[in-house]
């Protein structure tokens, strides 16, 4: 079977984006994670940085939270490496990631909303970059 000219450029072309998907999803669960770790540890380091509102509905001890973003920015930076040495495993467990930081961000919007909207929207950027690599597989 031999491949037209037109079908080997399709071929390397579909190859170098998704290649060039995997580096940016990489990097993007790197710098979330620096981010997760970052917010884990202000809140650790000092129970009132974050401002807490009086009566939300999901109510947590700061503390938790710090500990909550700690465990998920070292994860993200795990997944994060492991899709830098392109393990497969790491794109699915990239997009678990992504969901679950960005569900924990959203419960996290009363105590810093620009902060919380800003990680929403990489983990949305990091949803995007992973499924279309599986796509293009």
């Amino acid at each position: 079977m031999t491949t037209t000219p037109q079908r080997a450029f399709e071929d390397s072309t579909k190859g170098a984006f998704a290649y060039g998907m995997t580096i940016f999803a990489a990097a993007m669960l790197v710098t979330i994670g620096l981010f997760q770790c970052v917010a884990g540890l202000a809140a650790l380091f000092d129970d009132e940085f974050f401002v807490t509102t009086p009566n939300y509905t999901f109510k947590f001890d700061i503390t938790a939270w710090g500990w909550t973003y700690l465990i998920i920015g070292l994860l993200a930076i795990a997944i994060g490496v492991a899709l830098f040495l392109r393990q497969s495993w790491a794109m699915v467990a990239g997009i678990a990631l992504a969901m679950l930081s960005a569900l924990s961000n959203f419960v996290f919007l009363p105590y810093y909303p620009l902060w919380a909207i800003v990680i929403i929207a990489f983990d949305i950027a990091l949803i995007w970059a992973l499924t279309a690599q599986l796509k293009n597989r």
